[in-house]
């Protein structure tokens, strides 16, 4: 439900906005636990979806680094305004805006994306999630599922949320937005990020890679795998206090490019079990777990990551806990508390 109807939204977009600088939204991909098949409790599930953005006619996308975050970068998308002069020479129904006359670009075409989504020469995310919103409301109209299904946004800065209802049936789904790096499977996102984040800040996100990684995994393995019940099973147990469900996909991740696919029966279910929680316990001790794509030698080779990602230094997820006594205590304890569920 929630795939077709990000297809027929894109598709409306296509539509709707043909003669507009807006961005322009590629086919959405679905990310995280939903769509890796492992979320851990069913009615809380959010199904997220990256919708990669590209950048309107007579437009170009630069990404810049902003900062070198300890996990995740941060990047700008700086736009370029292109000469389109050949295309109008060619008889396309669109002026340059580097070499027409501003009063005639006003009269006669749309503003260009620097006049709208920007801030000064970088791609707002707050703008281009509101612009998102805004267009949602009308085009939902135009939807076969607003016949049988009540929509309801839930207003978020960072990224588009909304609920989709019928009867008892309930979902509750989150778009991101994100352009890619190059041709590459990595993308700088517009998700939620901690408070006070710049609003032209774009987030290094792997969750494309991630998800792409769970369906290589899928495809290779036996029928019966068990792998994302056992992520399934120990997630459901996490507080979230000491550390997250990234940090345990990411202990999973790992043990998932080293033990044999063969071994993820429901047969081996306890001895997976007892691996993960070994591992995750080691990693707590050191304070040290590696991110899984960044710097990571033997990611699958059929993703493709930027040159250079898999020999990068791997950041560390547990760097937090090397630096915070109390933060290490809670995790510990968190740990413990898995055990005993």
């Amino acid at each position: 439900l929630i795939t077709d109807l990000m297809d027929k939204l894109t598709q409306i977009f296509g539509q709707g906005l043909s003669d507009s600088f807006y961005p322009v939204p590629q086919q959405a991909i679905g990310v995280g636990s939903a769509f890796e098949g492992w979320s851990p409790h069913a009615q809380d599930v959010v199904y997220r979806v990256l919708v990669p953005l590209s950048p309107p006619a007579g437009h170009a996308f630069h990404l810049e680094l902003d900062n070198e975050g300890m996990l995740q970068r941060s990047f700008r998308v700086r736009v370029e305004l292109l000469c389109t002069c050949m295309r109008e020479q060619l008889g396309e129904d669109m002026l340059c805006f580097l070499h027409h006359p501003e009063e005639e670009l006003r009269r006669k075409q749309d503003p260009s994306l620097l006049h709208s989504l920007c801030t000064g020469s970088y791609l707002d995310v707050e703008k281009t999630v509101q612009w998102f919103y805004r267009f949602v409301r009308v085009a939902w109209l135009l939807l076969p599922q607003s016949h049988h299904w009540h929509l309801m946004l839930q207003p978020s800065s960072r990224s588009c949320k909304f609920q989709l209802s019928k009867d008892k049936e309930s979902f509750t789904a989150e778009m991101i937005f994100g352009v890619r790096q190059g041709d590459s499977d990595i993308f700088v996102g517009s998700q939620p990020a901690e408070a006070g984040i710049p609003s032209t800040a774009w987030l290094e996100t792997y969750a494309v890679a991630e998800a792409k990684f769970f369906r290589h995994i899928s495809r290779q393995a036996p029928q019966d795998s068990w792998h994302c019940k056992c992520l399934q099973l120990l997630s459901r147990f996490l507080t979230g206090v000491g550390f997250s469900s990234y940090a345990l996909k990411t202990v999973v991740m790992h043990l998932l490019n080293t033990v044999p696919l063969t071994r993820w029966h429901r047969r081996d279910f306890q001895q997976r079990l007892m691996d993960i929680l070994k591992d995750l316990h080691h990693s707590l001790e050191t304070k040290e777990l590696h991110h899984f794509v960044l710097g990571n030698e033997r990611f699958p080779t059929e993703i493709s990551l930027p040159s250079g990602f898999r020999v990068a230094e791997a950041p560390n997820l547990f760097q937090h806990l090397a630096s915070s006594p109390e933060a290490h205590m809670k995790a510990v304890q968190e740990y413990v508390h898995l055990l005993h569920g």
